[in-house]
């Protein structure tokens, strides 16, 4: 049986299976060892729970993962004649079952970090404040949707690049930190701190992840209309 189109996008970027498949997972590994040791070289203190931020290397690696995915695997594949509408949805369905895959490791980590006290040592690798420290399927879908939201951020950014270069890469950066800047300044000016700080303090689980989906529609949305106009 011949696979779709969007299957055969999928199977073209599961050429490089290091990238991809292997080196989240490598990163996640030396994380993991790497908080360990540092937790057994230092006092435990008084705390059931000892943060550590190693989680945090596959999350940016993620980030790495959806710049390439475009950046240097869009031109050949479009030079194969794959159109820029299949070639989107390839690797956004790739993106979507690494970070089911991804999402299930977290939630299976949490309960084996639970069941054996931290590890031993009371680490939380795989939990994270307020994130990644509910229900298992709660911190499955979290985990899975910020995968998605990291890939797609870093994939638009890719596209951006391949569309205007490297000084349009730039502007697209410079705009958003500029409209971070002004929020900033907004909420000084009307003395909004203090509402936003409670926020982000009462905010759910749910909620941070309902909003992460908004956002990545809104990436999905944008990324679509950058492909569009690309020409390589």
């Amino acid at each position: 049986m011949r696979p779709t189109p969007v299957v055969t996008v999928v199977r073209y970027l599961l050429l490089d299976r290091v990238t991809y498949l292997v080196l989240p997972w490598a990163w996640a590994a030396f994380g993991f060892v790497l908080d360990v040791v540092v937790l057994r070289l230092t006092p435990a203190g008084h705390t059931d729970h000892r943060w550590v931020g190693g989680l945090a290397a596959v999350f940016s690696v993620v980030l790495v993962l959806g710049v390439q995915s475009v950046a240097r695997a869009l031109p050949f594949a479009l030079a194969l004649g794959v159109s820029r509408r299949i070639y989107f949805l390839g690797v956004t369905s790739l993106a979507l079952a690494l970070a089911v895959c991804f999402g299930l490791v977290v939630a299976v980590g949490q309960t084996l970090e639970r069941a054996t006290g931290g590890w031993g040592i009371n680490m939380a690798y795989f939990r994270v404040p307020y994130l990644l420290d509910g229900p298992w399927y709660l911190s499955w879908i979290t985990a899975t949707t910020t995968f998605v939201l990291l890939f797609v951020y870093g994939m638009w950014y890719g596209l951006i690049y391949r569309r205007a270069g490297l000084p349009g890469t730039a502007i697209f950066g410079a705009a958003q930190l500029g409209a971070l800047a002004l929020a900033a300044i907004i909420a000084t000016w009307v003395h909004g701190w203090t509402d936003i700080g409670h926020f982000f303090t009462t905010i759910t689980a749910p909620g941070v992840t309902a909003a992460l989906a908004a956002v990545v529609a809104l990436m999905l949305a944008g990324g679509f209309a950058t492909i569009r106009r690309l020409t390589v």
